[in-house]
C-alpha cells in the first residue's frame, strides 16, 4: 500500500510528514511512504538517514522578486511532471499526504489531475500559497491551528483540528527535579527559562540575550537553558556558567523541556506545537521575514489563546527582555494560567489521529476487489 508524501524545502514542511509516515507504519505495517521532494530542500540532506524510499525532483519555487528566474521554476515542473508519471505507473499510490513548501504544489496538481486522492496537513495558522491553492482538491485537512480553516477552501475538504505531528512528550513525564539536577540547576525553587531558536538558532533573539545576561538583569534564580544554534555557538559559549548552560543545539530536545518552566522561543508551527505538548509557557519572538509573516500570525493566535506572550523583534531589547522574563518568573499565577492555556493547545498524538484518518481514507477509496 503506497502512500505518497509530499512536502519539503524547509524542516517545517518535511518533519510532520516523517512524523505521520512513522505513525502511518505503526499503525499498519503494510503501508509503504515514499517521499517526494525537491533536490534543492532539506529533504536532500535528511531523507538518505531515514530509510524511506523517496525520489528528489527538480522543483523550484516561485520566484515572486527575481520574475526571470521562474523559467527553472517552468523546466523543472515539467520534468518532475514525467518522474511523477514514471513513479505512479511502477506503483500507483493510493493516496498523496501533501504537507505544504514548494516541493509538494507539483504533486498535489499531479494527484488532482490524475484522480488521486489526496489529504494535507497544513501546520500554521496563515496557510501557505501551496495549501491554499490546494485545498479544493483535498478530501480531509488536518489543522495545526484551528484558525487556519478560515483561509482554506470548503469546496470538498472535511477539516480535523489535529494539531501538528511532534515527537510527544514521553510517559509517565520525567521527574522534574531530576532533570533541573542533571543541567546541574538545584532541584527545586527558582525558574529555568528555555531560549531556542529552531534548528539553525536565532541571531536576533541570540544579540539580545548576550547583553541581558552580561548586564547582570538576570534574577539569581532563574537558570537558562540557551541553544544558540551551531554557527553562532563559539561566539557565546563564554557566558557558560553559573546558573546559565549554553548548547549549540539540544538534542534530545526532551532533556531541556522536562526541565523547563518558561520558554524564549521563535513561533514556527513545529517549536509552539513541542511547547504547547509539554504545557510549557512561552514568550514568542516570531521571525519577521518568514513567509507571508506566518510566525507573527502563530504567536498572535497563541497569544489570543492565552498560551503565550507575544514579543515583536522590533521591540526586543536588553532591558525589555529583562522586564518581560523578571516579571513573568515572579508571577506564578501568570505562568500557570499560560502553562494550562498551552496544554489545551497540545495535540501529543497528532501524528497517530493523522496517521489513523489516513489509513480510514485508504480503505475507503480502495478499488473493488
Amino acid at each position: 500500500m503506497k502512500v505518497l508524501f509530499a512536502g519539503g524545502g524547509t524542516g517545517g514542511h518535511l518533519y510532520p510528514a516523517l512524523a505521520i509516515a512513522r505513525a502511518l507504519v505503526r499503525l499498519q505495517p503494510a503501508a509503504r511512504p515514499f517521499f517526494v521532494g525537491a533536490r534543492r530542500g532539506i529533504e536532500r540532506d535528511v531523507l538518505p538517514g531515514t530509510g524511506f524510499p523517496h525520489a528528489l525532483l527538480d522543483l523550484h519555487p516561485l520566484y515572486r522578486t527575481r520574475l526571470w528566474r521562474n523559467w527553472l521554476t517552468v523546466q523543472g515542473a515539467a520534468g518532475a511532471w514525467r518522474a511523477l508519471g514514471a513513479l505512479a505507473r511502477e506503483e500507483p499510490p493510493r493516496l498523496v499526504v501533501g504537507t505544504g513548501g514548494y516541493a509538494s504544489g507539483l504533486v498535489l496538481a499531479y494527484a488532482a489531475a490524475h484522480g488521486i486522492p489526496q489529504v494535507q496537513q497544513v501546520a500554521d495558522s496563515h496557510p501557505g500559497l501551496t495549501a491554499r491553492w490546494a485545498s479544493r482538491w483535498s478530501r480531509e485537512i488536518y489543522l495545526g491551528f484551528p484558525e487556519a480553516e478560515s483561509l482554506l477552501s470548503h469546496r470538498r475538504a472535511t477539516f480535523v483540528e489535529t494539531g501538528n505531528p511532534i515527537e510527544p512528550p514521553p510517559a509517565p513525564r520525567p521527574d522534574r527535579a531530576a532533570a533541573r539536577q542533571a543541567w546541574g540547576f538545584p532541584r527545586s525553587g527558582g525558574r529555568v527559562l528555555l531560549i531556542v531558536g529552531g534548528s539553525q538558532g536565532a541571531r536576533a533573539i541570540n544579540a539580545v540575550v548576550a547583553p541581558w545576561l552580561e548586564s547582570a538583569a538576570r534574577p539569581e534564580d532563574l537558570f537558562v537553558i540557551w541553544a544558540t544554534g551551531r554557527q553562532e555557538y563559539d561566539v557565546y559559549a563564554r557566558l557558560d556558567g553559573a546558573g546559565v548552560r549554553v548548547r549549540p543545539y539540544l538534542s534530545p530536545i526532551a532533556d531541556a523541556y522536562a526541565a523547563t518552566d518558561l520558554a524564549l522561543a521563535r513561533a514556527g508551527a513545529m517549536t509552539t506545537a513541542e511547547l504547547c505538548a509539554w504545557g510549557i509557557p512561552m514568550v514568542l519572538v516570531p521571525l519577521p521575514t518568514a513567509a507571508a509573516d506566518h510566525q507573527t500570525a502563530n504567536a498572535r493566535a497563541l497569544a489570543r489563546a492565552g498560551a503565550a506572550e507575544h514579543l515583536p523583534q522590533a521591540e526586543l531589547t536588553p532591558e525589555r527582555l529583562a522586564t518581560v522574563l523578571s516579571t513573568l518568573a515572579a508571577d506564578s499565577g501568570r505562568l500557570g494560567a499560560l502553562a494550562r492555556a498551552a496544554a489545551l493547545r497540545g495535540r501529543p498524538d497528532a501524528a497517530d489521529v493523522i496517521a489513523g484518518r489516513i489509513l480510514a481514507l485508504v480503505k475507503e477509496t480502495a478499488p473493488p476487489a
